[in-house]
């Protein structure tokens, strides 16, 4: 440093850089801080799953906040070709895409249609908590939020699943939740709140609507006291890791979408017949 305005090199780097304040990390040469710890000290001493707590929230977290973050981040991480992040990442890599182009592409699908409805879940409990916490019934107002949502032709976010009778994902997750609550390590309220709309739903019906992957990581993201949006971006970050995995089969295995392609794969056609222009 040789502008005579700055007296130290912590004046100038503030002049330098003071535009944009970040309190996640600081880099210098020869440093790196991550939320005010070393990294050096982090290699090798916390999880990755820790690290994400850390960068997200500014401090480690507590063990059953790691072991509920975990679960949730490992319970969405793949849901087969069928899913449509996962299906176009595989012909994203078939198409000769390199990994990040392939992986960015099923990441980028993962919007209000097809990954949004965890958020929507979140968004839906705490608005019924705020109802809740006025004093509210959890079961009245659950069964006053089907009704709108059926009313207006919706389908309640995180509730249902097209393929499975019973998403596998949402026991062991609630189960999780419920040992937190028995412990005090969380309040319980986004739970209370889910089961309520669970058996709002079923009321009435022969078949049960049961929650589903986004309903229960909905309620962990929500007990650990995650934002919404922030919980559809954890949901991004858990299934990026089945997108990389779909894509790189997909590179491995050197085939090409455009080649030859199996008759049940091909679309079946129900427009005009083979006809000519100039008829």
């Amino acid at each position: 440093m040789n502008d005579p305005a700055f007296d130290t090199a912590e004046q100038y780097e503030e002049a330098v850089t003071g535009w944009w304040r970040t309190g996640i990390s600081r880099i210098r040469p020869g440093e790196i801080l991550l939320r005010g710890y070393p990294v050096e000290q982090l290699i090798d001493t916390v999880s990755f799953v820790d690290m994400i707590w850390l960068l997200l929230r500014g401090d480690l977290p507590a063990p059953a906040q790691r072991r509920l973050l975990e679960a949730a981040l490992v319970s969405a991480v793949d849901h087969g070709p069928q899913a449509p992040s996962i299906a176009v990442a595989r012909m994203a890599a078939s198409c000769g895409l390199g990994l990040n182009g392939a992986v960015a592409t099923g990441a980028n699908l993962l919007d209000d249609v097809h990954g949004g409805a965890g958020q929507q879940c979140m968004g839906l409990l705490a608005d019924l908590h705020r109802e809740v916490a006025a004093g509210a019934d959890p079961d009245e107002v659950a069964a006053e939020s089907v009704t709108r949502h059926r009313q207006a032709g919706e389908h309640v976010p995180g509730f249902g699943h097209r393929f499975h009778p019973r998403d596998p994902r949402r026991d062991p997750l609630l189960a999780l939740v419920s040992e937190a609550v028995g412990a005090g390590e969380v309040t319980g309220w986004a739970l209370r709140i889910g089961t309520a709309l669970e058996r709002a739903l079923a009321h009435g019906r022969a078949r049960p609507v049961p929650m589903n992957i986004d309903g229960a990581t909905a309620i962990v993201y929500s007990e650990l006291g995650f934002a919404p949006e922030l919980g559809r971006g954890l949901f991004v970050l858990s299934r990026s890791v089945g997108i990389l995995s779909h894509a790189w089969e997909e590179r491995s295995a050197g085939t090409r979408i455009k080649g030859p392609l199996p008759r049940p794969l091909l679309a079946a056609y129900d427009g005009p017949p083979a006809r000519d222009l100039d008829t």
